[in-house]
């Protein structure tokens, strides 16, 4: 199975182009840190991103995800954002690294679980605010940075993905995936 994993800062069009890609036949594995944000608003916590487990708890469900993945008949699956975001989200947060974060980042780096290529979304210039969504276009260019540095730390290829409409976006990722596998 060819995992591929789809980055960037919150705001860029990740979701929206991931589903243009699931649009085209593409098995999307979804993104676990708004799952989570959205769990602990609805158990009252207005910051979820302060409660001490939360970093643990996007990892175990990225970990959660991926083992329950179901198989791809293309034997491609997209994944919205790695535990290598979630390591970029910890530093971002100054929060520390977790022994469960470090250990998932460290298998799936070991084990290749993924493609050695992410693609990069880059951020369209603006932010949409959303009730999980709570950072400012500067904070989420900062958070690019953060998101970039871990990627690359971890030997991780980026291919960027430019600002553009949600179709070239889909069509730049699904020309090179299809490329890669010949």
């Amino acid at each position: 199975m060819r995992r591929y994993i789809i980055t960037g800062a919150p705001g860029a069009g990740k979701t929206t182009v991931l589903g243009a890609l699931r649009e085209r036949g593409y098995a999307v594995i979804d993104e676990a840190a708004t799952e989570v944000n959205v769990r602990l608003q609805a158990l009252g916590r207005d910051e979820p991103w302060r409660d001490p487990g939360f970093i643990d708890a996007i990892a175990l469900l990225q970990r959660e995800r991926l083992e329950q993945a179901a198989p791809s008949a293309a034997g491609v699956q997209l994944f919205d954002r790695s535990p290598i975001c979630t390591l970029a989200l910890a530093r971002y947060l100054g929060s520390p690294v977790t022994p469960v974060l470090a250990a998932e980042v460290e298998r799936m780096v070991g084990e290749r679980t993924y493609q050695p290529r992410a693609f990069f979304v880059h951020l369209l210039g603006f932010i949409t605010p959303t009730a999980v969504r709570r950072i400012s276009l500067a904070e989420s260019v900062e958070f690019e940075r953060f998101h970039r540095q871990a990627y690359l730390e971890c030997g991780i290829e980026l291919v960027d993905v430019p600002a553009a409409t949600v179709e070239r976006r889909a069509a730049l990722i699904d020309g090179h995936i299809r490329a890669w596998a010949e």
